[in-house]
């Protein structure tokens, strides 16, 4: 059995008031996961728990983003969160508050069995 990547979902995320990372981030992932039902662990006869979820956020000052509200966000799982600098901050014209665009990158991963042709028996 191996690790192998079945999934990959993009989304993007805002807070048009406030420059919130986290809250930015959280909607990036939301709109990466609520477009799709993917059915990979019921096809593949494994509970959904088993997925490897790697969640990658690009984000301004992503040292501020809560990894595990990102994490929450998930129904199951083995979620693991990184963030590094990315996105966009737009200040208003005021400069006293700015939008922020977060970007995420979704990867479901799942032990599959290294054959292509496992349960096939020879003819």
């Amino acid at each position: 059995m191996a690790l192998k990547r079945m999934v990959l979902q993009l989304g993007q995320g805002t807070d048009i008031h406030g420059a919130d990372s986290t809250k930015a981030a959280e909607r990036a992932v939301r709109d990466a996961l609520w477009r799709n039902f993917l059915q990979i662990a019921d096809v593949l006869g494994q509970p959904r728990d088993n997925m490897d979820i790697q969640v990658m956020i690009g984000a301004p000052r992503p040292e501020t983003i809560d990894k595990r509200a990102v994490a929450a966000v998930f129904p199951y799982g083995k979620i693991e969160v990184f963030c590094e600098e990315g996105g966009l901050e737009i200040a208003t014209p005021e400069g006293a508050d700015s939008t922020l665009l977060a970007h995420a990158a979704v990867i479901v991963r799942m032990e599959v069995s290294d054959s292509p042709v496992a349960g096939r028996t020879a003819e």
